[in-house]
C-alpha cells in the first residue's frame, strides 16, 4: 500500500476540485475573495519560484504549493458561502473530521515513520471515500450518470500539470522539445464502482491502444513527432463492456512543439 502516494493523490484532487468551484464562483483571482491572506499568497508564490529554479519547471497551480492544513482551512471557513463543497462531500463535520486525520497522519510520512497497518488501511479509506464523492459529484454535474471512470489529474515529468476542467480539453503546456528527448507520465483516475481501471497511451500512431493496469508511462520523442502539435493523448477505461467514448472512457491530452536538431 503506497500510503505517501494516496495522501498526494487526495491532497492534489481536492486542490483541482477547490480551484475549479472557487473559479466558477470568483473568477480567475479568488485567492482573495476565498479570505487567503496576501502574505499566503507570497509564500505559495515564493514556493513556486523555488521549485522554478530546482527543477527548471513549476507547476502553475499555485495551490499545489498550499499546505494541507491551508486547503482544510479553504473548505471549512467557505463551506457556508459555496454550496458546492456540501453538494460534493456532504456532512461539514464528516468531511472536516476527515480531514484531520489525514493530516495527522502526514507528519508520520513526513520523517519517514512507517504507519501502523490499521492507520494505513484508515487512510485508504478516507482518501477512496473523498474521492469517490467527488467523482459522482462531477459526473453529476455534467448530467451523466455514476458509470464510467474518471480521470482526476495527469503529469508530465516536466511539470505540466492536466486540469480536467469537467470536460475534455487539451492542455498546451507551451513546451518544447526535441528528438531524443524522454518523458515520463503518470495520471490518476477512480471508477465509480471501484473497479480496477486500465490505462494506454497514444500518440499520432494509428496503432491500437496496448491497454495496462500501471499508470505510469515513457517516451522518447522522435523525428517523427516534429511538428507545431504534437499530443501525447492517456486514455483509461474500465473493464466493463460499455464505455463513455467507443473504446475508452476518458482521456488526458497533453500538446507540445517538437523541433527539429539544431543543424
Amino acid at each position: 500500500m503506497d500510503i505517501s502516494q494516496a495522501l498526494k493523490d487526495t491532497e492534489n484532487v481536492l486542490r483541482d476540485f477547490i480551484s475549479f468551484v472557487m473559479k466558477a464562483k470568483y473568477g480567475q483571482d479568488w485567492f482573495g475573495n476565498a479570505g487567503i491572506s496576501e502574505d499566503k499568497i507570497q509564500r505559495w508564490k515564493q514556493r513556486k519560484e523555488e521549485d522554478q529554479k530546482r527543477l527548471a519547471a513549476a507547476d502553475e497551480r499555485l495551490l499545489y504549493y498550499a499546505d494541507f492544513y491551508d486547503i482544510k482551512k479553504l473548505i471549512s471557513d467557505n463551506w457556508g458561502t459555496v454550496p458546492e463543497f456540501s453538494a460534493a462531500l456532504g456532512k461539514k463535520k464528516e468531511v472536516l473530521f476527515w480531514l484531520e486525520r489525514l493530516e495527522g497522519f502526514r507528519n508520520p510520512e513526513a520523517h519517514r515513520r512507517d504507519l501502523l497497518p490499521h492507520q494505513k488501511h484508515l487512510v485508504l479509506g478516507i482518501e477512496g471515500e473523498i474521492r469517490m464523492k467527488l467523482i459522482r459529484y462531477r459526473n453529476k454535474q455534467e448530467s451523466r450518470e455514476d458509470y464510467y471512470p474518471r480521470i482526476e489529474f495527469a503529469r508530465d515529468s516536466l511539470g505540466n500539470g492536466y486540469i480536467p476542467e469537467y470536460v475534455g480539453c487539451v492542455f498546451n503546456t507551451n513546451t518544447k522539445l526535441r528528438p531524443g528527448d524522454k518523458l515520463d507520465f503518470s495520471v490518476t483516475a477512480t471508477d465509480p464502482s471501484g473497479e480496477t481501471l486500465l490505462f494506454a497511451l497514444k500518440k499520432r500512431s494509428s496503432k491500437p491502444p496496448e491497454w495496462q493496469k500501471e499508470n505510469n508511462f515513457s517516451i522518447e520523442i522522435e523525428a517523427s513527432d516534429i511538428g507545431r502539435r504534437f499530443i501525447v493523448q492517456i486514455i483509461v477505461k474500465s473493464q466493463r463492456d460499455y464505455h463513455q467514448y467507443g473504446d475508452y472512457d476518458d482521456d488526458a491530452r497533453f500538446e507540445y512543439e517538437v523541433l527539429p536538431l539544431a543543424l
